[in-house]
């Protein structure tokens, strides 16, 4: 027996070497991998205290493509030589989640999403909105932004390429969302080069850069504006005009293109990370959209409103009592909301970010085509904090019951909460800190709206009704995405149900409905993302009763960073059973 014992011992002991030796193979191509991403993507340097990337663009270029989707396929050879089951916990999470991340683009390559990059609110027409998280503090970092905007007009001419390259292969964006972006870049365009946005950061230089180098630079920026970047994006607005605009896909979606609607099964599956189809999504929002018209129902019967739920909606956009009058005072209304929550947070949450963040206006160049608000992560070094940007393009249609919601969602304990605590994960590799996965990361900014309940907003009929328009706007995306993208619905067909089921202004939905157009599936993540998360909290508490603790359910459910949702659903299972194994 003490023979049998010992050599059980012994085996575990190398079958735990062994793991650990496999552990730090696959460490080493993760790192690897890393290494290759900063290489490609100079930009993200800077948020890990490393500024060589800053005077750099990411090559865009129909051959960086080809090159990229090469080596993504030798990293996903790597990792599948090393075999699941000998690897820790830990390790097997990091080694599927790189290659579901590697073969996601991999497919995505090779379907031609690639060259689908631009729309309305991405692409090179928004360059000039990097000020916003750049350091000008010293004469090196406007000596790099100088340098980046003269090799600007070559990433333009890239771009071009994979608009050309789309045309080829039919692969191309919808008109419809296309037709907004010669007036983006008309906004870039000035003949004064002190009016254009590039010029703003020279506007207001440090006084530790002395006169003669201000002066300097400022000439150069002059020059660059005028001589450079004027004429390049001129050149780039009349390929738009006249090459790209008139091949655009008629039809608002991508199911309407050669494979169109394989294209669009693979997005439905890479947004929400499950096998749902889309038939499957558009019923679940059909369904959603009946609960939480009832809810909606109910609260107008509580104010007293005779009218449908049209009628009430329409009373919402139009009444001037919902509305403030100038941007100053909704910017301020937002600030005080968010310092509002904070306090409050400690009720749900065991673990907060170290990392603060704060209120932004929306710049005004991209306003106009832009949603109502959206977050900034902070930089990973901690060198920049997070920060949430609202729109105050004509406050008269951004509406206060809305406001709660929406600071929740973005805000804490939504967006900067979840990714300044997974910046903070020390024992996860970088991808992990970093992970997007937006089933995971939109579902919690939704899932997050709920706990304004638990927080103490939501006071008034009024505010309860907008956190119902939010939930019913993400359940409409689940019809409208799939209907424009895989049931041939026409852009208005999609206005229109929006408009028939959800009170957002007439001004928002129209953007949201472009949005969805120009990046298909990825409106989907948001409801199936939060409906997994609700789910996995209703059966911890009815499982656990009075042992239930939410702050530890939310302490780790954040606690692996953003993962896919079958690996939360593990998680948080693997959880539950310790809580009831703890209360025995």
């Amino acid at each position: 027996m003490k023979a049998l014992f010992v050599g059980l011992s012994l085996w575990l002991a190398a079958m735990s070497a062994w793991s650990t030796e496999r552990d730090t193979a696959l460490t080493a191509i993760i790192d690897a991998h890393w290494a290759w991403q900063l290489e490609q993507h100079p930009e993200w340097r800077l948020d890990y205290g490393d500024r060589s990337g800053n005077a750099l663009w990411t090559d865009a270029s129909i051959e960086a493509l080809d090159a990229r989707h090469q080596a993504r396929q030798g990293f996903v050879r790597q990792l599948s030589a090393i075999e699941p089951a000998t690897l820790s916990a830990d390790a097997n999470l990091n080694r599927s989640m790189l290659l579901r991340e590697l073969r996601d683009d991999i497919a995505a390559h090779e379907l031609g999403v690639d060259l689908m990059s631009i729309n309305m609110r991405s692409g090179p027409q928004h360059r000039h909105g990097m000020v916003e998280y750049l350091p000008f503090d010293t004469a090196q970092d406007y000596e790099d932004w100088l340098t980046r905007l003269e090799t600007l007009p070559a990433q333009l001419g890239q771009y071009q390429g994979q608009l050309t390259e789309g045309i080829a292969q039919q692969r191309t964006q919808a008109r419809i969302v296309m037709a907004r972006v010669p007036e983006q870049i008309d906004r870039v365009i000035n003949a004064d080069p002190e009016k254009s946005p590039f010029w703003r950061v020279f506007a207001s230089m440090p006084q530790s850069i002395d006169d003669h180098t201000q002066a300097e630079f400022k000439a150069r920026a002059r020059r660059v504006i005028s001589e450079q970047l004027n004429p390049a994006y001129a050149a780039f607005k009349t390929f738009m005009v006249e090459s790209y605009l008139p091949a655009c896909r008629e039809a608002p979606g991508i199911g309407s293109l050669p494979g169109g609607k394989d294209i669009y099964r693979e997005l439905v599956k890479q947004f929400t990370t499950t096998d749902l189809s889309p038939e499957q999504v558009h019923e679940i929002g059909l369904k959603e959209v009946t609960r939480i018209r009832s809810e909606m129902l109910t609260i107008i019967d509580e104010v007293g409103f005779e009218g449908d739920l049209q009628a009430f909606n329409a009373f919402l956009r139009s009444d001037p009592q919902f509305y403030y009058n100038d941007a100053a005072t909704l910017l301020t209304a937002y600030q005080a909301i968010s310092k509002r929550i904070d306090p409050e947070l400690v009720k749900l949450f065991g673990k907060l970010p170290r990392t603060p963040y704060g209120v932004r206006p929306i710049p005004s160049e991209i306003a106009p085509d832009t949603t109502t608000a959206y977050y900034m992560g902070p930089a990973a070094d901690g060198s920049r904090a997070g920060f949430y940007y609202v729109n105050l393009y004509r406050p008269e249609v951004r509406p206060k019951y809305e406001m709660e919601v929406l600071s929740v969602h973005e805000a804490v304990p939504g967006h900067h909460l979840q990714i300044a605590l997974a910046q903070e994960l020390d024992n996860l590799p970088n991808f992990r800190r970093d992970s997007n996965v937006t089933a995971f990361v939109e579902g919690w900014g939704l899932y997050s709206e709920r706990l304004g309940y638990d927080l103490g907003l939501y006071q008034d009929p009024y505010s309860r009704y907008g956190q119902l328009i939010y939930d019913m706007w993400r359940a409409v995306r689940l019809v409208v995405d799939t209907g424009i993208h895989y049931f041939g619905w026409s852009r208005q067909q999609a206005i229109d149900y929006f408009l028939a089921n959800a009170a957002k202004s007439e001004a928002d939905i129209i953007n949201e409905i472009d949005r969805y157009i120009g990046w298909p599936g990825q409106a989907l993540a948001y409801k199936i993302g939060q409906m997994k998360m609700l789910a996995l909290r209703a059966e911890a508490e009815a499982t656990l009763g009075d042992n239930f603790d939410i702050r530890a359910f939310h302490d780790t459910l954040l606690g692996a960073g953003a993962i896919p949702l079958d690996a939360l659903e593990t998680r948080m299972n693997n959880w539950l059973r310790d809580q009831q194994a703890i209360a025995q």
